[in-house]
């Protein structure tokens, strides 16, 4: 029968990112850009402008991404110790940011269409309304990209840390990508209108959709490794097998590590040794390997000959 208490051999499970400064200033920001979109709708239906109505509804997909990230917060920090999930709800932001990268890249999509479109059938522009619209949506992104700057670089200066947050990068680069929009709208439109250059709104909307295809594209690169369970770098790994052979006659036989949440690795090792001894000792020896926030240990005694563990076989 057991006289100690268990306590002693559990620990929490809990990796998911706690970033309640960004949660509260993202909602701030869906609140911005949901106002800006209905005003543009509006303002769209009332003039008969379909590049106004057109920039509402894109305004609505960056709506749909911050709400994305908002509900990612909630469910991660609602079921943060719920026994269903194997290693908690770290990888619950990180799925909320590679979600609102292929918003983006549906986004770049919409964009290349339209104006692909309006080179092969130019149409009719308000440019007045239109400008004047542009400019109030500008000063809007540029209000949320400062309620989210400071949140943003504080996870991106601690990204080898235990800050690194790709939910709120997600929302950054929205409002980024935003703000980038109407920057090349305003040059187009005022251009249009002065200059008549009317071929260049569809030429900016080209440049903005490849632009925000590359960030999609980067943020879907820093996601989804995690997602798949993709290994720590090789350097590391083997770093950790280098520190258990170098003890004793340890041998590996068989490692995984891989990320559970956005700054946490989980561990499972598994040697071989003629002289085994408890698995504390083996974990004290990777203490000084702080990515790891999870670690299981398998010993398995050597007890006849020497033990030949053959390389390929770590895995």
């Amino acid at each position: 029968m057991h006289v100690h208490t268990l306590e002693n051999w559990q620990h929490s499970h809990d990796f998911s990112v706690k970033n309640e400064r960004g949660e509260l200033r993202t909602k701030y920001v869906l609140i911005l850009t949901a106002i800006t979109m209905v005003i543009e709708i509006i303002a769209g239906s009332v003039y008969g402008s379909m590049a106004l109505l057109a920039d509402g509804w894109h305004m609505g997909t960056h709506v749909a991404a911050f709400l994305i990230a908002i509900f990612a917060y909630r469910y991660a920090r609602k079921h943060a110790n719920n026994p269903i999930y194997s290693f908690g709800t770290g990888k619950v932001n990180v799925l909320g940011g590679f979600a609102s990268a292929i918003a983006l890249a549906v986004v770049a999509l919409v964009m290349l269409v339209e104006s692909l479109q309006r080179i092969i059938e130019p149409q009719s522009i308000h440019f007045n309304e239109a400008i004047i619209v542009a400019s109030i949506g500008l000063f809007i992104n540029v209000i949320s990209a400062f309620l989210l700057k400071d949140n943003h670089s504080h996870a991106h200066e601690h990204e080898h840390g235990h800050h690194h947050d790709h939910n709120l990068r997600a929302a950054y680069l929205h409002v980024l990508a935003d703000a980038m929009t109407s920057v090349l709208a305003i040059v187009a439109l005022v251009s249009g209108k002065y200059l008549g250059w009317n071929w260049l709104d569809p030429i900016m909307g080209i440049v903005g959709a490849v632009i925000i295809t590359r960030w999609s594209y980067g943020l879907l690169k820093q996601t989804s490794p995690i997602l798949l369970d993709a290994s720590i770098e090789k350097d590391y790994q083997h770093a950790i097998s280098e520190t258990i052979e170098s003890d004793s006659d340890n041998r590996i036989s068989d490692i995984h590590v891989w990320k559970v949440g956005a700054n946490h690795y989980a561990a499972i090792v598994a040697l071989v040794t003629h002289y085994p001894k408890p698995t504390e000792h083996y974990k004290m020896l990777l203490s000084k390997f702080h990515k790891l926030s999870h670690i299981t240990i398998e010993v398995n005694e050597c007890k006849d000959g020497p033990c030949i563990v053959p390389n390929e076989n770590i895995a």
